[in-house]
Order: structure tokens, then sequence, then C-alpha cells
């Protein structure tokens, strides 16, 4: 028995640790061990047969589990998770959601479950978007300029380190030194001296 636990962010930049404690936490308090790690960083927008959850269920065996953290990380619509539970019943795979601390077994009574749970998600994707939308739509009817403003910032990261810099370079610590003191790239540091035309001595 293989017990699959299924991590999906929207994107490779995005962190499933939060995913992936929830998941633990569940699977520690039910005595599920053994886990398989399958993390999907394929966007929600592809079908689920062609991203990771698809290949899990293609190759799942009667007995094995999916734990998800929540039921809106199978898929993006209610349509979508339906046809998940559909494939994982007629493989007799059980389904785990550890944020609502249950299991979908197939039965009709899980199957009404996951259909609530699907939509629920689903109408507050859409509320969240419209929100969005409609904040992003008033922001620029009133004269708001949008996105990241051209040019260089005023404030810069290391601003805040100004005069614990100042100091160093005062006693005659040389640039790495002063990088790995607090605590940034050689790079970096370089950049900022440039900016504020701070010369070493």
């Amino acid at each position: 028995m293989t017990n699959f636990a299924y991590l999906r962010v929207s994107t490779d930049h995005q962190d499933a640790n939060n995913q992936k404690l929830s998941v633990l936490d569940y699977c520690n308090s039910r005595g599920i061990n053994s886990l398989t790690f399958v993390e999907d960083v394929v966007s929600g927008k592809t079908t689920w047969r062609d991203r990771a959850i698809g290949s899990i269920l293609e190759k799942a065996q009667k007995g094995d589990a999916i734990i998800a953290s929540e039921i809106s990380r199978l898929g993006r619509s209610t349509l979508q998770v339906l046809e998940i539970m559909e494939m994982a019943a007629q493989k007799s795979v059980s389904v785990h959601i550890a944020k609502n601390n249950m299991v979908l077994d197939g039965s009709m009574q899980s199957t009404i479950t996951a259909t609530i749970l699907g939509l629920a998600a689903q109408i507050e994707r859409e509320f969240i978007s419209t929100r969005t939308k409609e904040a992003l739509f008033k922001r620029k009817s009133d004269g708001v300029v949008l996105g990241r403003p051209k040019g260089q910032a005023d404030l810069l990261k290391l601003d805040a380190y100004h005069d614990e810099i100042t100091g160093y370079i005062n006693k005659g610590i040389n640039k790495r030194s002063i990088a790995k003191l607090i605590e940034c790239s050689p790079s970096t540091l370089y950049k900022w001296l440039k900016r504020r035309h701070i010369h070493m001595k």
C-alpha cells in the first residue's frame, strides 16, 4: 500500500511547506506513515489528468491513499474534484483531506461532501478574483499608476544597516567581511555602497 502526500502549488515560486506540515500533522494523528511526497507545480489551469494528481491515480493500486491538505489542492473546479474522486473510487483509492480531518472513500456521503467543499473553494476563488479586479480598477480610475515604479528605488534594503556598515568601514573591515557580518551577498553590498556613494578607506 502506498500513501501519496499530494502537494500542489500554482507556481514553482510558491512554498509548499504549509501544506506539508498540515499533511504530516494529519498523518501523525491517524497513524499514517511511509509517505511518498509528490509536489505538483503545474498550473491549475492545466487539466488534472496532465498534472501529477493524474499520474498518481494512473499508477495507484487498490488500498492506496492520497492525502492533500485541502480539497482545493486537488482541482480548481468542483467538476475536476468530482472526476478525481470518481477515478479514485473506481480504483478503491481513498482520498484524505487534512484540513477537514476526513476521508473520502467513494461513498455517497463523501461524494456529497466533496461536492460542497469543492464548490465552496471554487466560489471563494471567484470572489477573490473579482475583489482583486475591482480594487485594481478603482485604483486605476483614481489615477494611481499600477505596477512597479520605473527607475531605481529610493529606499534600499541595506539602508537599515547604514550606521553599522559605516562603522565597520571606519574600523578598516573589508567589504567581503562586512557582507558576512550583515548577512548579505557581497554583490548586494557593493551595489549599495555605489548607490550611496560610500567609499572604502
